[in-house]
């Protein structure tokens, strides 16, 4: 592979990385600010930056390894390198393409440093990195919280891409999708396929009877009770939820204060042919002018909980940014008790790790409102696999259903508003 053809994906990986690790950015939002790729270099180059994410700590343990003294965390000499043997451990890229690729990205700077570095490890042979250490903030927290076995299944899952999870409106078509195109049926109203490819190009999208949601992402909405009502999602969009619950018959007001998020649930539930209540609005000074039988609250948080699909959350999730989350939640979760009418359910969820954005939240609404209980699930309300804890709510982690793939770490809890 001539090196001309290769260098302007790697070019913009490395761009992207910048974004991600120096200025916050998501991947996806990164991809976007990429100008004047065709699409098979954009693919490349996002694919690239991805696994760099997935295994900086192995990575730099790499390269530290074969320098006299530490490059700067920052450099451009680190990076490049970063981004060489993550090509060679996640993509399986010929070694002689990433030498070739990684010169040109430190033209005019420490080319000899990497050409180096670089020839150093390949000639000793760049090991496997099948379950990288996350960042070690991260493994930290999480190891006080959920203990080793649950870090160590992290450390499995960041180094895959995850299969993709569809969502169907009727559980027949479910059924009929997944025997005809080889999927798997882990719940119902659920298929998961793997090496999927495009989703436009699925059997069934221009008929709209599925969605792409995580399994994981679909428990909270199961805990809505099966008889139809006035359901409030709060901070719905993209809108798997909405949908759901739309599908199942229920009368939804779905607020978000996105408009360009609330615009692409707009356009999903035209695709599959369902309805409900759009309120571009923010949940934190909206005031709706009746109580409901059913509110849903899945809150902005880390999102720690989708570091599968998105591990740059690991790098962006700092523990400032998870305290100030929680103090939205709480504000948000005390607002969101407010318009539930006696009797009515109040389902609280994140996609977060952080049993400060989960557990601790609902401990201290229960502690505040004496009004609310929590209703663990009924039998048959969840999949098997999402067993309550003695406390009553659900908790998602790492290593569950891991031979199927995994779940996006999860937390979802009801409360029940007691009739008087």
């Amino acid at each position: 592979m001539p090196s001309v053809e290769g260098v302007p994906a790697r070019r913009a990986a490395l761009q992207m990385l910048d974004l991600v690790l120096r200025r916050g950015r998501t991947l996806d939002s990164a991809a976007q600010a990429t100008k004047g790729l065709p699409p098979a270099d954009l693919g490349l180059a996002v694919a690239i930056a991805g696994e760099v994410v997935r295994r900086i700590p192995d990575l730099d343990s790499l390269i530290d390894s074969a320098t006299r003294q530490r490059l700067p965390d920052d450099s451009k000499a680190r990076m490049v390198l970063r981004i060489a043997l993550a090509q060679k451990v996640g993509l399986g890229t010929p070694e002689h393409a990433l030498v070739a690729t990684a010169l040109p990205l430190v033209d005019g700077g420490p080319r000899r440093l990497v050409h180096g570095v670089l020839g150093t490890l390949l000639r000793k042979g760049v090991p496997p990195i099948d379950a990288p250490h996350l960042p070690e903030n991260v493994e930290q927290r999480w190891t006080a919280a959920w203990g080793d076995d649950v870090v160590a299944a992290a450390r499995r899952q960041i180094a895959k891409r995850p299969p993709l999870d569809l969502a169907f409106a009727d559980p027949r078509q479910a059924v009929s999708f997944a025997t005809s195109q080889g999927g798997l049926a882990l719940a119902s109203q659920h298929v998961r396929l793997n090496d999927a490819g495009s989703v436009a190009e699925l059997a069934g999208f221009g008929g709209g009877g599925w969605w792409v949601q995580d399994l994981a992402a679909s428990l909270p909405a199961r805990l809505i009770p099966a008889a139809d009502g006035d359901v409030l999602d709060l901070c719905a969009a993209p809108g798997g939820k909405t949908m759901q619950m739309a599908a199942a018959g229920h009368r939804v007001t779905a607020v978000d204060q996105s408009e360009s998020r609330l615009k692409r649930l707009r356009e999903n539930l035209e695709r599959t042919g369902l309805a409900a209540r759009l309120v571009a609005a923010d949940a934190v000074s909206w005031q709706p002018e009746r109580q409901f039988d059913a509110v849903l609250l899945d809150a902005p948080c880390s999102a720690t909980g989708t570091f599968r699909r998105h591990p740059e959350v690991l790098y962006r999730a700092r523990p400032s940014i998870i305290r100030d989350s929680a103090e939205l939640q709480a504000r948000l979760l005390a607002r969101a008790a407010t318009w539930v009418q006696p009797g009515g359910v109040l389902i609280y969820s994140v996609c977060s790790l952080e049993p400060e954005e989960g557990e601790e939240i609902v401990g201290r609404l229960l502690q505040e409102n004496k009004a609310f209980a929590i209703e663990p699930p009924n039998p048959g309300e969840l999949p098997e696999f999402a067993a309550p804890s003695r406390e009553g709510w659900v908790r998602i982690l790492p290593g569950l259903l891991e031979k199927e793939g995994g779940l996006d770490g999860f937390f979802a809890a009801r409360l029940v508003r007691r009739a008087s």
